[in-house]
């Protein structure tokens, strides 16, 4: 690996990283205390439904964008590591029990499946339309 594609990957990684934490606070990271459904009073999950939609989706959007630019092999592992250490920090915090720790883990699976198949699947695309002659971008 040269130098310039070596210092593409490194720029390419940290504005990834950057922009996944992005994605997490937008729509997750600003977020404290749990949701109380109003007609039973129980409190219910630590996101609103539409913050989780929100969340997914910009992950999806993030990795398709990053799997053409980047190769997925950089894009999981970015991705993942970013996402799950964002979202363990905040839910560690008031955690007394531990159990945000199992939450963690699927956390970190739920990444890496995801990236792995968005980042995979736009990388395969960007190569399929290289391989047919269409130029990238059209």
């Amino acid at each position: 690996m040269d130098t310039s594609t070596r210092t593409r990957s490194l720029a390419g990684a940290l504005l990834l990283a950057a922009a996944t934490v992005a994605v997490w606070w937008a729509w997750l990271g600003w977020h404290t205390g749990h949701p109380t459904d109003p007609r039973t009073g129980s409190a219910a999950g630590a996101y609103a439904g539409w913050q989780v939609f929100g969340v997914v989706l910009s992950l999806v959007a993030v990795a398709a964008v990053a799997g053409w630019l980047l190769n997925p092999w950089l894009v999981v592992p970015v991705m993942t590591a970013a996402f799950t250490v964002a979202w363990s920090q905040q839910a560690s915090a008031g955690a007394e029990s531990g159990l945000w720790a199992i939450s963690a883990i699927l956390v970190l699976v739920g990444m890496a499946a995801g990236a792995t198949l968005v980042s995979g699947g736009s990388h395969l695309l960007r190569g399929s339309q290289h391989r047919s002659g269409v130029p990238a971008g059209t």
